[in-house]
């Protein structure tokens, strides 16, 4: 099997560009370090590219691991042929290798095992190729054997049966064939267990679609409330397709002594053997095609948040809202620092407003605070109202904004957490937490595992090993695209550079922390177990602001500042003018390609030097849309069908967006309603998390809390 040319074809690039990619992964370079400073080695692969390259590659290696094993267990059983051998290396997926292995893998003893202990093969054999003269009961007396515990001749009968039934299912073509049609004419029928008991599942109590034409997020809904004992679930096949289809395979010729029994074994092999197989794999493989979909959808949700622009130079008070223990509060000032903390009680039961808004007026007079981040959980609605009403009789610009809090209570309680705030206790981290991740959500978020921020659809459902993987290239990327500040960053966003790892991004901290800050990225060889290979796949990533070089507040790589040194010098321009930017540096080089030449350079680098020189320590996230702030609330009461409204989109899933328009309950806009200018396959090829929208309001049901919305103006 050619890995190289597959993984070619399937990502629709060229052949070098996979083997380049190929060999900088086997010679351990990481996926940012490949996208970001070897693109002229594959000619611009991005990171997404690379990461699906990676994937299948271990996926085909696996693969090409698995054949060998197969291969060398059937060869040592000294049933091998060239045929089945040219099958196996032929087969691109591991369900093919298992089916052609399937008659020669070790087995539980089956009733086909026992029947040939008993001598029945030779029956099995003369039915099945229809050679017998006289009626197959008549030949079945010649195998009644006391001693091999064959009674009678029934006996003797479905014994042969049974070793042809056996036979018939671990044949590889029946089974391809089957698969196929099950999956293209099989349907799904779902039902509840209990038609009066109230679920979310309702959609589901009388379901049936074909196998085909089910959406992942209903696989997904389907699987969880079979699991949750609320729906039964069951695939109905083609079984008299599927019969025929084996009839007119198995039976070669018409022969009255063997044709009925030929018939039992077939509908026994199908029923009992093949059918309940093939439902399972098929049941198997829905639910990872649909867990392949909801993760793709999760790490672009993801992506998106983390990639949120931080709302910097502002001091903010985080509001964790809370009602019986308190809302906490915690005073943050603009490089992240915790100033002060303290709990008010303005929400049921004890409703203590009049001195909530007391201790919120000390604050903000004390610390300067502009902006409330309040955190969306529960009394969430209760503190917004409170926080509207104290802005309504401050004097100075006030506003606040509502985050999304998931994931806050697991990083407070975690053993971080404890490290980073020893004195305080969950709700002040908390606090804290809510207030960080407004003045910047990527530095806030990398400390909590992806999985608890709540941006995907039935993640706790599928498998966690994958979805981690996935989840944690998105952090990775998404670090590594924006860069680090080597003197401020934590060891939680130091660890998902590009080469560090738990130790190392401890250890750096540790180094800063006893040597003061770093004044260049050569003193990265000095951190403990950060070696050359480590400093090579980093050392591009950090940034160093005020340093001894300032090409170190750049992305330009230490192993391209001789390129960066000469490109200056042929510019006629000092290195210390390049912290402001260097103006329409790409102007003055029309033709890169000559000049790439002349300094010995690959274009691709020459270009992002060039870019990088013209706006020196840019932060990507300042493309994407800035939050909304408010001053005042809205309720589901207030909203009015026909009312148009800006929102921010929160979630983004298959069937639709979740948009908040400042109500405690985001508003759905469902797929139908995204656009009317294009059919829309899924709801991310029109929006994405943290867009700003504008949506009009379609109807409101209080009573359920739905709110549902249209883009559709």
């Amino acid at each position: 099997m050619d890995i190289i040319k597959i993984i070619s074809e399937e990502l629709k690039v060229r052949p070098n560009q996979v083997e380049a990619a190929v060999k900088l992964i086997d010679e351990g370079n990481t996926i940012p370090f490949i996208a970001r400073y070897r693109k002229d080695v594959t000619d611009n692969l991005n990171d997404e590219q690379l990461r699906n390259l990676d994937e299948r590659l271990t996926y085909l290696r696996n693969l090409e691991e698995r054949k060998s094993a197969v291969i060398d267990s059937i060869t040592e059983q000294e049933k091998m042929t060239p045929e089945l051998l040219k099958k196996i290396e032929e087969a691109t997926t591991l369900v093919e290798v298992e089916d052609l292995y399937r008659p020669y893998k070790p087995k539980r003893r089956t009733r086909a095992m026992i029947a040939k202990e008993k001598g029945l093969e030779p029956l099995a054999l003369d039915i099945m190729k229809q050679k017998l003269d006289v009626d197959a009961k008549e030949a079945a007396k010649a195998y009644i054997s006391e001693e091999k515990e064959v009674a009678n001749e029934e006996e003797a009968l479905n014994g042969a049966m049974d070793i042809i039934a056996e036979a018939v299912s671990d044949d590889a073509n029946y089974r391809t064939y089957i698969r196929k049609l099950t999956f293209r004419e099989g349907i799904l029928i779902s039902k509840a267990k209990d038609e009066e008991a109230e679920s979310v599942y309702e959609n589901y109590y009388d379901f049936t679609s074909t196998l085909d034409k089910l959406s992942g997020y209903q696989i997904l809904a389907i699987n969880r409330g079979e699991k949750e004992k609320f729906l039964t679930v069951k695939i109905e096949p083609p079984k008299d397709k599927a019969v025929r289809y084996l009839m007119n395979h198995v039976k070669k010729k018409e022969n009255p002594n063997t044709d009925s029994y030929i018939d039992l074994a077939l509908e026994d092999s199908y029923d009992r053997l093949i059918s309940p197989s093939i439902e399972r794999e098929i049941r198997s493989e829905l639910t990872e095609t649909a867990e392949d979909g909801a993760i793709t959808v999760f790490m672009k949700n993801l992506r998106q948040l983390l990639m949120q622009p931080p709302i910097a130079g502002k001091v903010v008070l985080g509001w964790d809202p809370a009602f019986r223990t308190g809302c906490k509060l915690a005073v943050v000032d603009e490089t992240g620092k915790v100033l002060d903390t303290v709990v008010i009680y303005p929400t049921a039961p004890q409703n203590k407003v009049k001195e909530a808004k007391k201790t919120l007026k000390s604050l903000v007079d004390k610390y300067g605070i502009s902006l409330i981040s309040v955190g969306n959980g529960t009394a969430s609605r209760e503190s917004e109202q409170v926080i509207v009403d104290f802005i309504s009789e401050m004097d100075k610009p006030l506003q606040y904004i509502i985050v999304n809090e998931a994931g806050a209570s697991v990083y407070s309680a975690s053993k971080l957490a404890t490290e980073e705030f020893p004195e305080f206790d969950v709700g002040q981290r908390s606090a804290a937490s809510i207030a960080r991740r407004l003045q910047d959500p990527l530095a806030e978020l990398v400390k909590i595992d992806p999985k608890a921020i709540g941006v995907g659809q039935y993640q706790h459902d599928m498998n966690q090993k994958h979805l981690s993987t996935a989840l944690d290239g998105v952090v990775e990327d998404c670090v590594n695209q924006v860069g680090v500040d080597l003197n401020t960053a934590s060891a939680p966003l130091l660890e998902r550079v590009s080469g560090i790892n738990k130790t190392i991004a401890k250890n750096i901290v540790t180094y800063r922390e006893e040597n003061g800050k770093f004044t260049n990225r050569k003193q990265l060889s000095k951190v403990p177990k950060l070696g050359p290979k480590a400093f090579e796949q980093c050392a591009g990533f950090m940034r160093i602001a005020g340093g001894d070089n300032p090409l170190d507040n750049t992305s330009v790589h230490p192993e391209s500042y001789n390129v960066a040194d000469k490109l200056l010098e042929v510019a006629g321009i000092d290195k210390s003018e390049i912290s402001g930017g260097v103006k329409d540096l790409k102007k003055r080089f029309k033709d890169t390609k000559k000049l790439a030449t002349e300094l010995e350079v690959g274009v691709h680098t020459l270009t992002d030097i060039i870019s990088e020189l013209e706006k020196p320590g840019r932060d990507p996230r300042s493309d994407m849309p800035k939050p909304i702030l408010r001053t005042d609330v809205l309720t589901m009461e207030d909203l009015r069908e026909g009312e148009i409204l800006k929102g921010t989109v929160r979630n983004v899933i298959d069937f639709g967006a979740f948009v908040d328009i400042g109500v405690h309950q985001d508003g759905l806009v469902h797929i139908s309603q995204l656009t009317n200018k294009k059919y829309v396959k899924h709801p991310l090829e029109v929006v994405s998390v943290g867009d700003v929208v504008e949506v009009k309001v379609l109807s409101v049901d209080i009573k359920k809390k739905r709110i549902s919305l249209t883009m559709i103006l």
